[in-house]
């Protein structure tokens, strides 16, 4: 009877696992953009109140139906953490930056935004430590998200594209606190906001693909 080679099949089997472990990880980046998209949108034109050119999608969280958009963060946000193991363990560079992105959204669901500019309905305009604190988590996580669209540029594939979405990213975050609060700043970030969430979806398919 032929023996079997235990080595040889352990040698193999460990890669094929890592690989898997790899792709499974990159499959939350996959979804987190369009998943945090998706419940973003579906709130901003169904909650009373809520006007898309004057309120920013994270004043979502004030409100009965707050936790909705806390918890949309919250996951999204863990899904990029993992999304930015996966991209360690794939190319091994710009995972920090990116996973500090992750966290970033993380912190801002468990801080509350301040509400203001009449939503919720009747809301004064109001600064809060724990709005604060949001406001500073959003920063550092888009100033990651900037840095690893950068350094991500050549893995992802399309180095042009990952470089003008940080461009963009950071133009539209400039134009929404240069523009007082008007609608042409709101609505440029959050084209940018789109812009970036597809942009890890497609690293994450990029990589994936690749492992």
């Amino acid at each position: 009877m032929k023996e079997i080679d235990m080595t040889a099949t352990t040698a193999c089997a460990t890669p094929a696992l890592a690989d898997r472990v790899t792709k499974s990880l990159l499959g939350y980046g996959v979804i987190a953009g369009p998943l945090y998209v998706a419940v973003s949108l579906a709130q901003a034109y169904t909650r009373e109140g809520f006007d898309p050119t004057r309120h920013a999608w994270s004043m979502l969280q004030n409100g009965s139906l707050g936790w909705i958009q806390t918890t949309n963060l919250i996951v999204s946000g863990l899904m990029v953490v993992a999304a930015a193991v996966g991209v360690r363990r794939a190319v091994g560079r710009g995972a920090v930056p990116l996973g500090i992105y992750g966290v970033g959204m993380v912190v801002a669901g468990l801080f509350r935004a301040d509400p203001g500019r009449g939503f919720p309905a009747g809301a004064a305009d109001t600064v809060s430590w724990h709005g604060l604190v949001h406001l500073g988590a959003a920063g550092v996580g888009f100033v990651g998200l900037t840095v690893a669209c950068f350094l991500l540029a050549r893995p992802s594939g399309f180095p042009l594209f990952s470089r003008a979405v940080a461009v963009f990213f950071v133009a539209s975050f400039v134009a929404m606190n240069a523009s007082g609060g008007a609608a042409w700043g709101l609505l440029t970030f959050t084209a940018g906001v789109l812009l970036v969430s597809a942009w890890v979806s497609v690293l994450s398919v990029r990589l994936y693909r690749a492992v």
